[in-house]
């Protein structure tokens, strides 16, 4: 490679990687508690513990759940109810003061699906998990601060690519693993160096899941305006229900509409994720991979009729898949803990590099 390319490729990696580090930094930081978020939440007395029921006892019909949940916030409307796969019992209701509350603005409580018992979760609205993940995911400015750290993310990207371009010159001198304790800098350097090219796979997913998830807001917005404003069309000039069917059935007609799928969760007529004119039952399928991925069932809100099975854009997807992959939920505990690790790692890459680009600044202002 001429030494003027390499002049170009540095210049690009020294750039963007300046411009997205303390980004970077923060999001390694905060991202390290998120990724056993679970456990934190069981070790400061955050998550909600059901009953022990005896064997067989029977689940609650759907419509008794919600009149429950509407009951537990009074004067609130249900915009979701959801299963929770690590509690067989669990039912997850989302409340809030009308049906297209944004999300920030609602209120999170758990089921108790065979008595009706409402099961707080402080860690759902407030405290600091909850703090840490706002910080992590918005920067608390909303979509503003998405569209920031998804830029930060793509010059990441870029750092990273153009990293591994600079690195094929330089290990041509060097064997693979080599670290030279000659000087602070050039140890540092060789650290740098190998953590980044070891961690690079990782660091690549991550980032690029991380994109797609801060652009979510916008992805749903096209999904709303292109998939689900077709399948309401019919609808588009009537107005909305004064009365809702009850909802006990709900689960039952979408499996049938979706054979080999189960019910994920149910969005209320009214919110983002549905219509004014319909429920909406994202089914999921029972693999580790097609659970992550949803297929929504329109039934009408009136007559409980099955209007249109969706059809799930590519973009839809990616994002499905990005968000549990981004935090390292596919594969349990080990998986977490890899990841954990990689992040670890990140941040020496990410602090030595900062490291690296101060004390050559440094010793050019010097020369």
């Amino acid at each position: 490679m001429k030494a003027s390319t390499i002049r170009r490729w540095s210049a690009v990696h020294t750039w963007s990687s300046l411009v997205c580090t303390l980004f970077l930094l923060m999001l390694a930081l905060t991202g390290l508690p998120l990724i056993f978020h679970h456990e934190i939440d069981h070790l400061l007395g955050d998550a909600p513990q059901l009953r022990d029921l005896p064997a067989g006892t029977p689940s609650l019909e759907l419509q008794a759940l919600v009149r429950a949940a509407e009951a537990h916030r009074p004067g609130e409307v249900l915009q979701y109810l959801g299963w929770d796969d690590d509690e067989p019992h669990a039912v997850l209701a989302i409340t809030a003061a009308r049906a297209d509350t944004e999300p920030n603005a609602s209120h999170t409580f758990m089921l108790d699906g065979c008595t009706g018992e409402v099961l707080p979760m402080p860690s759902a609205n407030g405290g600091p998990m909850l703090f840490i993940l706002r910080l992590h995911v918005d920067l608390f400015a909303g979509l503003p601060g998405k569209l920031l750290l998804a830029a930060m993310g793509v010059l990441f990207a870029v750092a990273l690519v153009s990293g591994t371009v600079l690195y094929a010159p330089f290990m041509r001198r060097l064997a693979f693993g080599t670290v030279r304790e000659t000087k602070p800098r050039t140890r540092w350097l060789d650290l740098h160096n190998l953590i980044g090219i070891v961690t690079l796979t990782w660091a690549l997913v991550v980032g690029i899941t991380g994109v797609f998830s801060a652009c979510a807001d916008l992805l749903i917005d096209a999904w709303r305006n292109d998939t689900l404003a077709a399948l309401v069309a019919p609808y588009r000039d009537l107005p909305p229900p004064s009365r809702h069917a009850p909802a006990d059935r709900l689960p039952a007609i979408a499996g049938e509409a979706a054979p080999g799928m189960r019910p994920d969760f149910i969005a209320f007529p009214g919110t983002r994720f549905s219509s004014g004119h319909h429920y909406t039952v994202f089914m999921k399928g029972g693999t580790p991979l097609t659970s992550h991925l949803w297929t929504p069932v329109l039934i009408d809100a009136r007559d409980l009729a099955v209007t249109a099975v969706g059809q799930r854009p590519w973009y839809m997807d990616v994002l499905s898949m990005s968000q549990p992959l981004h935090f390292g939920d596919y594969g349990g505990m080990p998986m977490k803990v890899l990841w954990a690790l990689l992040d670890v790692l990140t941040l020496v890459v990410l602090g030595s590099g900062l490291y690296l680009w101060w004390v050559r600044r440094a010793a050019r202002r010097a020369a």
